[in-house]
């Protein structure tokens, strides 16, 4: 069998190896297949899109799927099944990636069933598949017959050394200062997330336009390889029926009320009922033998009258639905310490949109273990996000974290962990929730700034306060006006052209994520943005401030301990003991949990507990076991055994002593019968140890010594008798 595949390469000119996109050689059943190859990495991906579109549906239901094959990395994956599974929440942000970049340049018109694939079949440790993901599914679509406005692609692009790079290897991330994945066409930037080191806005724009150049040499190397395969015809469709007059009674019935209505500043659920109610008024009107098409296009097209109105409202007043200017950030309250017997706590509530956010310390056995084909390790600081129906006053059930949540999460946990203490100064594993029980607009935002309170009421020692606001734009292209809008509504991000989402702190951006819906969007149109941005975040980090403005000086009572300790890599097996023995005793009989790793050839310590102690007995019990002996110090121990010329004393875990019968008493002792029994603890001194390491214990080094007894006095005997002196001579 034959096959007739064609090529394309890209050299970006970042010291790596050339991208190679072919095409015609797998999967040549799909409309669209193509295989990116760059070092040892390999994509392959493929779109297949119906012919014809379901009737009654005005948007397009595009889905998108990145999967990481473990043999690409020479693995087995881990679980029962020893299979791939659901996407990882890893899997699901890059799918996000290329969903958000592809979906905007499909024809509005298209409503057809479209499925993008891209799968990682071989992987190179230091090349990142992420970045490669968009360029290979739009590949794969400009050699289809699939409509589409494109080519796009997407690039990483960081701040390594002061000096802008795209598609860094892996190894460098640790040394970069901004790090955003950029998507967009040959004219237009569409997409943009990441994180930063607290970067300026003139930072932010400056690399976004360096990834721009970037992505059109692989926008250029898509079109090359659609002329090599001949696919530059697209497939006809027409997936939306038309009704001109239907569109302009509509249009005249209902635009003057409509208006009136956004202009009115009614709340969220008012006006909803009300645009509601001139939505049936209309289908009414139209009587009661209209088929489903007339219905279907008749809903359409009161639709299109509230995205008139609305966007008009603000371009010719300036004035927004709930009644702001483009600039007005809605009205915030906050409070921390709401949950007594969480860490940390916090609600935050701006306008109609509110988190509650708990924080829980934990300790190393807490962390999470990411268990990925590209990526596999530990991650010390969790952020998840919940967004329930009734925050939206929906019934809907309860599925469990959506590709939304696991999104919004993502860009929440990136800000949060750029203010961070360093791993040193911080011993704890760090989960923060986000439940959402309001929402109108941003609700990511608010988890961000929810965030923040939470981990300041916990005690959490960050480097500074990080706030978040959305921002929004709606445009005119035949007039030329636009408006760039401060704190977005739920409504405004709908029927608005941009999504643009900024976090940092008074000394800068942490983090991103733009979503543009339409093409041309002016550099300094997303430099005024930015700047508009940071006056909101600043106000909003303000108010934040009203309520906790510094860490709280000590951790809640009822928070977990943490002791760390660092030791000589070479007790690291005496603390485990065989077989964990040793520290399976200590955490049962102290309460406290223990871990211990090495790293730089040290062995780090860390004990958790909820009281002190327990913390202080597993301390104490540690240290003994790494202390060395040391002369004339005295020790508290247990004897081990019994011989006839003494007892052997452990003074430390796994060191012991021989303390002579002699050493005991200042008596004299005729046997070590009655004396000790094995188990018994006892007070002794170090007195020396010997070239073979053997110790010398005593107790009576301790004991005062007894006083001298005096020997019994001799008898004194009579004195002699003087001699009679001699008579005088005459």
């Amino acid at each position: 069998m034959s096959y007739n595949e064609k090529k394309v390469t890209i050299d970006l000119g970042n010291g790596l190896a050339p991208i190679e996109l072919s095409t015609g050689k797998l999967a040549k059943q799909a409309d669209g297949s193509v295989v990116l190859k760059q070092g040892d990495t390999m994509l392959l991906a493929t779109v297949v899109s119906s012919k014809e579109a379901k009737a009654g549906v005005d948007f397009l239901p595009l889905s998108v799927d990145y999967q990481e094959k473990y043999a690409a990395t020479g693995r087995i994956p881990g679980g029962f099944l020893r299979r791939e599974a659901r996407l990882s929440d890893y899997e699901v942000l890059i799918s996000r990636l290329v969903d958000r970049a592809l979906r905007p340049l499909f024809p509005e018109t298209y409503h057809a069933d479209t499925q993008v694939m891209i799968s990682l079949i071989s992987a190179d440790k230091d090349i990142m598949p992420d970045a490669l993901a968009g360029l290979a599914a739009s590949a794969a679509i400009a050699v289809s017959d699939i409509p589409f406005n494109g080519p796009i692609s997407e690039v990483r692009v960081a701040k390594i050394d002061g000096q802008l790079v795209i598609n860094p290897r892996l190894s460098q991330l640790d040394k970069a200062t901004l790090e955003f994945i950029v998507a967009g066409s040959a004219q237009d930037i569409v997409m943009v997330e990441g994180e930063a080191n607290e970067i300026s806005e003139a930072e932010m724009v400056e690399a976004i336009a360096f990834a721009h150049e970037a992505i059109k040499k692989q926008v250029a190397a898509q079109l090359e390889l659609s002329k090599l395969v001949g696919s530059e015809t697209k497939r006809e469709f027409n997936h939306e029926p038309s009704n001109e007059e239907l569109r302009a009674q509509i249009f005249s019935a209902t635009y003057d009320r409509v208006y009136e209505i956004a202009k009115s500043g009614s709340s969220k659920h008012e006006r909803s009922e009300k645009f509601a109610a001139i939505g049936q008024e209309v289908i009414d009107s139209l009587g009661e033998e209209i088929d489903d098409e007339t219905k279907f296009l008749a809903k359409k097209y009161f639709h299109d009258v509230q995205y008139d109105a609305v966007r008009n409202l603000v371009l010719d007043e300036g004035i927004r639905l709930d009644g702001r200017d483009v600039r007005t950030v809605r009205p915030i309250w906050s409070e921390v310490d709401y949950l007594p017997a969480a860490h940390g706590s916090a609600v935050f509530t701006r306008g109609e949109t509110q988190s509650l956010t708990s924080v829980t310390l934990g300790a190393k056995d807490d962390e999470q273990m990411i268990d990925g084909a590209f990526i596999n390790g530990y991650n010390k600081f969790i952020l998840h996000y919940n967004f329930p129906g009734f925050s939206t006053g929906e019934v809907r059930p309860n599925r469990g974290a959506g590709r939304r949540e696991i999104g919004h999460g993502n860009l929440a946990m990136r800000s949060l962990k750029k203010v961070l203490p360093a791993d040193s100064e911080n011993p704890y594993t760090i989960r923060v929730v986000s439940d959402i029980l309001e929402s109108n607009g941003s609700s990511s935002m608010a988890t961000v700034c929810a965030g923040t309170l939470a981990l300041l009421d916990a005690g959490v020692k960050l480097k500074s306060p990080v706030s978040g606001i959305a921002m929004g734009l709606i445009t005119d292209e035949k007039s030329g006006k636009y408006a760039i809008l401060s704190d977005i509504l739920g409504d405004e991000d709908h029927l608005g052209d941009m999504d643009f989402k900024v976090t940092g702190t008074e000394n800068g951006i942490v983090a991103c994520q733009m979503d543009l819906k339409i093409n041309g969007l002016k550099w300094e149109v997303l430099t005024q943005a930015l700047d508009q941005a940071k006056e909101a975040r600043l106000h909003i980090l303000g108010e934040m401030k009203k309520t906790i403005a510094e860490p709280r000086e000590d951790y809640k009572p009822h928070a977990p301990r943490i002791i760390q300790l660092t030791i000589d890599k070479e007790f690291i097996g005496a603390v485990i003991g065989p077989g964990g023995k040793i520290i399976q005793e200590m955490q049962r009989e102290t309460g406290a949990t223990i871990s211990i790793e090495e790293v730089d050839n040290k062995g780090i310590v860390q004990i958790f507990a909820d009281n002190k102690a327990s913390i202080d007995a597993a301390t104490t019990r540690i240290k003994n076991i790494v202390a060395k002996p040391e002369i004339g110090e005295t020790y508290e121990g247990k004897v081990k055994s019994i011989m006839a010329f003494g007892a052997f004393v452990e003074i430390m875990p796994g060191k012991d002593g021989l303390l002579h019968i002699s050493e005991i008493d200042w008596k004299r002792l005729e046997s070590m019968d009655g004396i000790y029994k094995e188990g018994d603890i006892v007070t002794v001194k170090l007195l020396d140890i010997d070239k073979q390491g053997k110790m010398k214990l005593s107790r009576k080094a301790l004991l005062p010594r007894p006083p001298r007894e005096d020997k019994p006095k001799r008898e004194d005997k009579p004195a002699a008798a003087a001699p009679a002196p001699e008579a005088p001579k005459a």
